[in-house]
């Protein structure tokens, strides 16, 4: 009964409105600006979120859940003024493969893991308690889900590289088939249509009328995967625009975003970022950055060069993307980016100096262009681990350990936050209530 009557009440504040585009009851885009929900408010939205890729295993009754500590994360987030999401919906295929993340909500082609489901449903009812809000991606480009290697395999391809066993030139390799199988391809729109147009068993809510839902995104980190002869770029674009094209057509509610790195996920092709983002279903555009992955910081004991080079090649890496949203109409959020700690360690115990600094660049950029009403709406920090107490045993994750921001493919506190990290302080100095 508590639920329902919250969302009676927010209908009637949908409805309270003369016009539809002033007061909209969903996340959207007006003039190349982010506005709210109106029951948020009424002013161009700028933020600072996080990714909690796990919020919906944390959410779950069965495997891997911890609702308790689920709360106490959305708690401690949203008096930090952290309220934008960015959540796997689910990760693919069967359980126990290496460097993969698990449960995994989708077993086989259109078999689902209904306590997962449900715990989706629940995740989005607690976020929409605190009008707290979730960027939901629907796929992703890398092994730790399952992703384009599992739809491929589902599709009779061989099976998929592991990056860490195999790796990571035989995994782009592979990679190359995915725009050019169709099966694979017709088997995540089966998906897609499944989430997009389910109906929340909690509250009776259908997903595209669910308020918390800031957008539907179409993958984590697509890419063409172009090589050689192989030129999947034209392939590439089809696909964004084709996905996006069925989300409107199931949900003509919410934003929809595209995943991408911009210029580093579209190789090196401005042209290919403005072309998969100027479609009218996408309603603003993505960037990520990773200095440290992307060779601009050593993964050996950093120094302060390391850090002054990352920042310097970052500014340069936002500025390029800067036109094609004032030439789009679009805001840009720049839904990941992330630092080690210092000296590369792995332990929650270790200082966060360089992290800091990092963030601190990239929050500014945002506070900059929010005083300015300018084009960058906000950002999303690789990641929250908040309360977890990773293994001191053991790097990676392994079956029963709690989770952090780093997937199973990546040594546990890495790129995590904890809240006992320094860094939350430089949260606090920028986040407020619901915008910077």
């Amino acid at each position: 009964m508590e639920v329902l009557s919250a969302l009676l009440l927010l209908m009637t504040l949908f409805c309270s409105c003369n016009s539809s585009e002033e007061c909209s009851g969903y996340w959207h885009v007006r003039d190349g600006q982010i506005y709210p929900p109106a029951y948020v408010g009424t002013e161009p939205y700028y933020f600072i979120g996080t990714n909690l890729w796990y919020g919906v295993i944390l959410a779950s009754e069965g495997e891997g859940g911890d609702r308790e500590r689920l709360h106490r994360e959305l708690d401690t987030l949203h008096a930090l003024g952290v309220n934008n999401l960015r959540i796997l919906v689910g990760a693919e295929g069967p359980d126990g493969t290496h460097s993969k993340v698990e449960p995994t909500l989708q077993k086989a082609p259109g078999e689902y893991d209904e306590t997962l489901l449900r715990a989706l449903d629940y995740l989005m009812v607690e976020l929409g308690r605190r009008n707290m809000s979730a960027v939901l991606y629907l796929n992703n480009a890398w092994e730790w889900s399952g992703g384009f290697g599992q739809y491929l395999m589902w599709a009779g391809e061989p099976p998929c590289p592991i990056p860490l066993i195999d790796g990571g030139d035989a995994y782009m390799e592979y990679m190359v088939r995915f725009q050019r199988n169709e099966e694979a391809k017709a088997l995540f729109r089966r998906f897609v249509a499944d989430i997009v147009s389910r109906t929340n068993s909690i509250t009776g809510l259908p997903y595209s009328e669910d308020p918390a839902i800031f957008s539907w995104q179409i993958c984590n980190e697509p890419r063409p995967f172009s090589l050689g002869e192989n030129d999947n770029r034209t392939l590439f674009a089809e696909w964004i625009m084709e996905t996006a094209q069925l989300i409107r057509s199931l949900d003509p509610n919410h934003m929809i975003s595209t995943g991408s790195e911009g210029k580093y996920g579209c190789e090196s092709d401005m042209a290919l970022v403005e072309l998969i983002h100027s479609y009218a279903e996408i309603d603003y555009i993505n960037i990520h950055i990773w200095p440290t992955n992307w060779g601009w910081s050593s993964r050996i004991n950093p120094t302060e060069e390391d850090l002054e080079r990352s920042i310097s090649k970052s500014r340069d890496y936002i500025e390029e993307h800067l036109p094609i949203a004032r030439r789009l109409g679009k805001p840009i959020i720049i839904e990941e980016f992330g630092y080690p700690r210092d000296g590369y360690s792995f332990s929650k115990e270790s200082t966060t100096g360089h992290r800091d600094a990092y963030y601190s660049f990239v929050f500014e950029q945002v506070k900059q262009s929010h005083l300015s009403g300018g084009v960058i709406a906000g950002c999303n920090f690789w990641g929250w681990a908040g309360l977890a107490e990773p293994s001191a045993e053991h790097d990676y994750w392994r079956k029963g350990d709690p989770y952090t921001a780093d997937p199973a493919q990546e040594p546990q506190g890495l790129f995590s936050v904890f809240y006992g990290d320094s860094t939350v302080e430089i949260l606090r100095k920028y986040s407020t209530n619901s915008t910077i």
